[in-house]
């Protein structure tokens, strides 16, 4: 038995082309879709994403600016670029970049960006719609889990889910998410006791922690679907996710690091911004 490729590459070029689509009607109404970056921070691999993020909405026709406020930017700096941004009819959705200097916490700089342009819900108050159930914008990464295991047609409604990470960028979010497909939904972390057998539980199980090769194939049951949300650096510059490729060996299914959610992430937060410059 071989896993089956759960990759998110067409899934995120269907997305990219109903954004152009879209896109080009807010352009020839003169109200074109922005999208505003902030970054204060000298870390390459945080650079290189943003570069990728410019890249992408340019080519989907969306205005992007990016504002590098520089490594040593005070938490007030950073707030008032956020606030101002906030409160600019032309930018339709803000995102912090992290890592942020120290001191600085993403959690209460991004109070500062309204829930409508909360593109990446990095806000609080956005986490908390999404929890109460009312409208408000997913973490793209949360979201992108789910589309991925839609495109793929994986069933939700009533298989029990394993979440593996408890962040508020994913593994929360995430849990909501697949609540409201109806999932029965378990949540691990560091204090979960005996990580494999609950882990094993799960039909569907994505791995959201930040450690290279944590889920071997001894945590995951014959047939599951894994969703592998780590992107881990290599001392040869190679990107590797949270789960052993050997899982492949007897998983149902299986999501590439990279080439899974990373595209399908980005393709989100460009609908994401076309979608609150249509509300707007």
């Amino acid at each position: 038995m071989s896993a089956a490729v759960l990759s998110g590459k067409e899934l995120a070029a269907g997305i990219r082309a109903d954004v152009r689509e879209r896109a080009a009607v807010l352009a020839d109404r003169g109200t074109p879709a922005r999208l505003a970056v902030v970054t204060a921070t000298a870390d390459e691999a945080s650079a290189w994403y943003v570069r990728s993020i410019a890249s992408a909405a340019g080519k989907a026709g969306l205005e992007c600016d990016v504002r590098d406020l520089g490594a040593d930017a005070t938490v007030e700096r950073i707030r008032a670029e956020l606030a101002r941004l906030d409160a600019d009819s032309a930018v339709h959705g803000v995102i912090l970049q992290t890592p942020l200097p120290a001191g600085a916490r993403a959690e209460e700089l991004a109070r500062a960006i309204g829930p409508g342009k909360d593109v990446d819900g990095a806000n609080p108050l956005s986490l908390g719609l999404l929890a109460a159930g009312l409208p408000a914008f997913a973490p793209a990464t949360a979201e992108a889990v789910v589309s991925l295991l839609e495109h793929h047609e994986v069933p939700l409604s009533g298989r029990r889910a394993v979440v593996v990470g408890r962040s508020t960028v994913v593994g929360k979010p995430l849990a909501h998410l697949l609540l409201d497909r109806n999932a029965t939904v378990t949540v691990c972390h560091s204090r979960t006791a005996d990580l494999a057998a609950v882990v094993r539980e799960g039909e569907v199980v994505v791995a959201a922690v930040g450690r290279a090769a944590l889920l071997t194939p001894g945590h995951i049951a014959a047939g599951a679907f894994v969703v592998d949300v780590g992107t881990n650096p290599t001392p040869d510059g190679r990107l590797v996710g949270d789960v052993d490729p050997a899982v492949a060996e007897h998983a149902g299914g299986l999501s590439p690091v990279p080439g899974g959610v990373g595209p399908v992430t980005t393709a989100l937060l460009l609908r994401h911004t076309v979608e609150a410059a249509e509300r707007a």
